[in-house]
């Protein structure tokens, strides 16, 4: 090669192997290699073993390589071997290797044939090899041996995928000369992964066993099926050589013998063999290497920057130093602190983007759910109307009243409000649930310390659930104190005398309608459920709420109205999902038993998630359409008391009475539930939300140190202390590769990239074949693939390569244009090569 600093760059690659294959990865590196494919029995193993000399690899029947063997040969002046998983051990007996190879795959994979990616590494120093890395991977195969799964095609498929669609990889695709080419399981993979043909050599074994009559001399002279590296001839040692354990030099000579003596071969024999393709593999890797050698250093660049910060934290770490453990400790509930206070007041540095989380949820149980709940409370009108008449009837006894008594409106009143007690602890408890999904989300920062993470858990939350009791209790209170005393003085309260004036003032306006005032409520999209599947079935609209109507359009730019329903005498409930749709589905329905939309008596709405269900239901209260209320005991009491009902409508002045204490109920409710809505989220606030927070500020690390032992509750996770020195590893792995590199001087003489030739075959399905092809046996169409249609006179020019009836565009832009097929090129005088021969005479020397 001429000079020093290309000779070191194999080497140079095989450090960088050794040193990311120690740490696992390898495989993610892309480093610059040859990968040696083929169908089982091409003649793999022996082209590897020809390199070295020697008898070193497993053989046999069926899949004999299940796993890749990374094998790296190394110029040197004694001779042995070294695995990289026994290191120090060096292996002078190949037939021990062999063992070894055989015993650590079985390790992996197991005696029953089954095939692992896990490369072995073997490097061999030798007098007898040039410098050269290459993976032989397993031989494709069809049909499952023995125990074999069933797609152990698709296995092995996948395995040599992992290798040779990286770009630095070289391909070194073994056919045997005694098939039919077009057939070959490496060049179909190689036309696959390398269309252009820039990274495939080919190399032709059983030169020796080809029928009688039928050579490769057009395969060699890369005439047919031409690859842009070219092909190399190499004749192996037969069955019967390699079990009479015939000496692989004598095969050396007798393989040069061959070439020098077959008529067919003889002018090509400087260019045929094994010693000349270890020579052209060392020079085509080394040329690979320096060119692949400014991508690989920017990528162990980057890898390094990305990992360098994390990394900074681990150099100095001791294990047992208690000053680091106490640090730790007080940095975790600090950061612990700031995380908590972030996700509840909303600066968090981490935002979700896909749900509501800390305050965000809290503020929507305070404003959507806990108003919900409360209007879900109110009674039905013809149950309260029922209920006020019972309680005047009752108050007034035997007597028939002439007044209006102030007890049926205190007593009606101090029933609504004692009902109010139930929405509000609920609204505890969701507030609750939301502050220890909080703190668990806060705590998985403290992953690398599990003990920790579950003693500050359980601090904490049992810090929220000591002030549950709390908090509910004074918000039980509250409603105590509003059933303490009726304020009838109140300055929004109507009062007797203005009541009934009120209520016609009321029934005026609504009959004139807010002409003035319709605002929209809310907008966005719902799927309308119950649209028969003739109709084309479940759609979605763009829905927009306001105080009167319900109206929804083809999509957000309203211009397309497909519906507009009013919302008064409208309900909404509840509908169990089917078990064909994941959607939350609620329907609204007219009280008069009406028609909602077209022909259906129902509209059935359904979104994606629970939450958008409950905004929308607390949207179209305020639009006043309430939630359907249980009346299956009302019916029952509407049925005992048939009769009442009739002597009550048949009796003005109660109708009367009962129209001024409803109106006095609504009024005074009114006033209760703005309170509670204020009061309860502010007193949830107090004793609560704000309570942990300064828990967690000020004794959270006290309650931690009173635990017990600090070093136990810091002791880290395995899971932690793996990463930690896996990280390690991979900085130090990353840093001394690039160490490597920079020891090369990439300043180098390289022989340039061999010239395009006609690869029109490997961008097509069709593969030609030509008149005395090996791969097709004496007679040329019987196995060849299906091309362009030819004649049954004399066959074509023997040189020429079948068109492809599919042009298609050139891959190669650098190609001429040329009107014509390539022609036969001249047979090459002594030195000088002509075009379409096999490119490697220009990579010589």
């Amino acid at each position: 090669m001429g000079n020093r600093g290309m000779e070191d760059l194999i080497p140079m690659v095989n450090k960088l192997q050794d040193a990311f294959s120690s740490i696992g990865q390898n495989s993610s590196l892309d480093l610059p290699q040859i990968a040696v494919v083929g169908g089982q029995s091409a003649g793999k193993s022996s082209v590897l073993e020809n390199f070295v000399g020697k008898d070193f690899l497993p053989r046999g029947s069926g899949i004999v390589t299940r796993r890749p063997l990374v094998l790296q040969l190394i110029n040197c002046p004694t001779e042995y071997a070294e695995f990289l998983h026994c290191k120090g051990k060096k292996f002078i007996d190949f037939d021990e290797v062999r063992q070894e190879i055989e015993a650590e795959t079985d390790r992996i994979t197991g005696q029953n044939k089954g095939i692992s990616p896990v490369p072995i590494n073997l490097r061999v120093y030798s007098p007898n090899v040039l410098n050269l890395t290459l993976v032989d991977l397993p031989g494709m195969t069809k049909v499952p041996v023995g125990d074999q799964p069933a797609d152990i095609e698709n296995q092995i498929r996948e395995m040599l995928m992992q290798f040779v669609t990286k770009d630095n990889c070289l391909l070194l695709a073994v056919s045997p000369a005694n098939s039919d080419l077009a057939n070959s399981d490496a060049l179909k993979i190689a036309k696959e992964v390398d269309p252009q043909g820039l990274r495939t050599i080919g190399v032709i074994t059983k030169l020796d066993l080809m029928d009688e009559g039928t050579d490769a001399r057009d395969i060699l002279e890369n005439k047919l099926l031409p690859l842009r590296r070219g092909y190399i001839g190499v004749v192996n040692r037969s069955q019967k050589d390699i079990d009479g354990r015939k000496d692989i030099t004598a095969a050396l000579q007798a393989e040069r013998k061959f070439f020098l003596s077959h008529q067919s071969y003889r002018h090509l024999a400087d260019r045929m063999g094994t010693a000349y393709l270890q020579k052209i593999l060392n020079q085509q890797l080394t040329n690979h290497i320096r060119d692949t050698l400014p991508a690989l250093r920017s990528k162990l660049q980057s890898q390094l920057l990305s990992i360098e910060k994390e990394v900074e934290e681990y150099k100095n770490f001791r294990p047992d130093d208690p000053g680091r453990k106490t640090k730790a400790l007080l940095q975790m509930v600090q950061q612990f602190a700031v995380d908590f206070e972030k996700r509840i007041e909303g600066s968090g540095d981490q935002v979700e983007t896909y749900e509501l989380s800390g305050g965000a949820k809290i503020n929507r149980i305070f404003h959507e759910r806990f108003p919900f709940e409360l209007v879900k409370l109110d009674s039905d009108e013809k149950t309260l109307r029922k209920e006020i008449s019972y309680a005047i009837k009752n108050i007034h006894g035997i007597r028939t009243g002439l007044f209006t008594p102030d007890m049926a409106f205190e007593t009606i009143v101090k029933r609504l409000i004692a009902q109010i007690k139930e929405p509000c602890q609920k609204c505890v408890d969701m507030v609750i649930n939301e502050l220890v999904n909080t703190v668990r989300q806060c705590t998985q920062k403290l992953a690398q310390f599990p003990m920790l993470r579950e003693e500050m858990e359980r601090i904490v939350t049992q810090h929220i659930r000591d002030r549950e009791s709390r908090t509910k209790g004074q918000v039980m209170l509250l409603i105590d104190i509003e059933l303490a005393y009726m304020n009838t003085n109140h300055e929004d309260f109507i009062g007797f005398a203005n009541a009934q004036q009120k209520s016609s003032q009321m029934s005026k306006k609504k009959a004139l309608g807010n002409q003035d005032e319709i605002m929209v409520i809310r907008k966005g999209w719902l799927t309308i459920n119950n649209i028969s599947i003739m109709k084309g079935g479940a759609k979605e609209y763009w829905f927009v709420l306001t105080a009167e109507t319900l109206s929804w359009y083809k999509d957000d730019e309203e211009k397309d109205k497909k519906y507009m329903l009013p919302v008064d005498n409208l309900k909404l409930k509840d509908i169990e999902k089917s078990f064909m749709s994941s959607k939350t589905i609620f329907a609204l329905f007219n009280t008069e038993h009406r028609n909602v939309y077209k022909d259906s008596r129902q509209l059935e709405l359904a979104s994606e998630s629970q939450e958008e269900v409950d905004s929308w239901k607390a949207s179209f209260l305020r639009a006043g359409v309430y939630p359907e209320r249980n009346v299956d005991k009302d019916k029952v009491e509407v049925e005992e008391s048939k009769g009442d009902g009739q002597i009550h409508s048949l009796d003005p002045q109660l109708e009367r009475q009962v129209e001024i204490v409803r109106n006095l109920v609504d009024s005074y409710l009114s006033i209760i539930h703005r309170t509670v809505r204020d009061l309860i989220p502010k007193t949830i606030m107090h004793l609560m939300v704000n309570n942990t927070k300064e828990f967690i500020h000020s004794d959270l690390l006290a309650q931690l140190y009173s635990c017990g032992d600090q070093n136990t509750l810091m002791e880290e996770s395995q899971e932690q202390a793996q990463h930690r020195d896996e990280m390690l590893k991979m900085y130090h792995a990353l840093r001394e590769g690039l160490h490597i590199i920079g020891d090369i001087s990439t300043s180098t003489i390289t022989t340039t990239m061999p010239p395009p030739v006609d690869d029109s075959w490997l961008q097509v399905t069709g593969m030609p074949s030509g008149r005395r092809s090996p791969m097709s046996s004496p007679t040329p169409q019987r196995r060849a693939p299906p091309g362009p249609p030819r004649g049954r006179g004399a066959p074509g020019p023997p040189s020429r390569p079948a068109v492809s009836p599919d042009p298609g565009p050139p891959s190669i832009p650098s190609r001429p244009n040329r009107a014509a097929p390539p022609g036969v090129p001249s047979r090459p005088s002594k030195g000088s090569p002509a075009h379409g021969e096999s490119p490697q005479s220009s990579i010589e020397g």
